[in-house]
């Protein structure tokens, strides 16, 4: 399994409300074109493994930096009066620039080429952060960008999709269980934007690099994690599964206390 690919992320950009359903369960608006947020690369963590001991920090810190083979090997660290949501998503990792794309020109059998594969990843929000936030009109960066706050598996090279280049939106599969429970199960088919309109969109106002992350949104079924629970992830192409990661939670040390802005 190579995290190697996380070494050359320059920016993760996560894709909200993507799945008509899990609109719905937040009672959220549906946004009339795709709207998105980032991430900090500080919130990669990757899992702990027979191979892949818990990296060791100095006292007192919560990240510093990846290993040299790219691996963050971490628990998810819930911070102290912070409701953790899980969201199982779909990640493609690009490997060309593309940058001010016009509708039209970016069709579904140009994802495979501008994609160097793909990985499984979980957008963890804090949502009392982020629920007071948007009430007050502040930024939330805060609500998704804690230590930790994005797990993420080994990467998958693009050529185990080659048969099917031409059309990679209906090929996948992801599910999320917390302590054995399966909580969400969704398949990249229901999406309401598009990989390639993501992509496209994207571009016309960031340009993506090779490396970059994106996150494309997450089916319903979110729910809340705790210290002590164990939460599940796999990534399911056609019927083959792909990834199955796994992360234990607890309880962030340090000085965070949740209070209201």
């Amino acid at each position: 399994m190579s995290f190697n690919y996380l070494k050359n992320a320059k920016k993760i950009i996560c894709i909200g409300r993507n799945y008509a359903a899990h609109i719905k369960e937040l009672n959220n608006p549906t946004p009339k074109q795709p709207f998105f947020f980032l991430k900090p690369l500080s919130s990669v963590v990757t899992p702990i493994t027979q191979s892949q001991r818990r990296k060791s920090l100095p006292n007192g810190f919560s990240y510093r930096g990846l290993n040299e083979d790219g691996t963050n090997p971490s628990p998810i660290l819930v911070p102290n009066g912070v409701t953790v949501h899980h969201e199982i998503e779909l990640a493609l990792i690009m490997d060309k620039y593309i940058s001010n794309v016009s509708p039209g020109d970016f069709k579904p059998q140009d994802v495979y080429d501008s994609i160097s594969g793909v990985s499984l990843a979980l957008d963890l929000t804090a949502r009392n952060v982020q629920d007071e936030a948007k009430k007050k009109g502040l930024p939330w960066s805060i609500g998704k960008g804690f230590d930790t706050f994005c797990p993420i598996s080994q990467f998958i090279p693009k050529e185990q999709f080659k048969s099917d280049s031409q059309n990679l939106q209906d090929l996948f599969r992801l599910t999320c269980s917390v302590n054995g429970v399966k909580k969400q199960d969704g398949t990249s088919d229901l999406m309401l934007n598009s990989l390639h309109k993501i992509i496209q969109h994207i571009s016309t106002m960031i340009s993506l690099e090779p490396g970059d992350i994106i996150l494309t949104g997450t089916p319903a079924g979110v729910g809340e994690l705790h210290p002590g629970d164990n939460i599940q992830g796999k990534l399911y192409y056609h019927d083959k599964k792909l990834v199955d990661m796994a992360f234990d939670c607890e309880a962030r040390p340090g000085p965070y206390l949740y209070k209201e802005t």
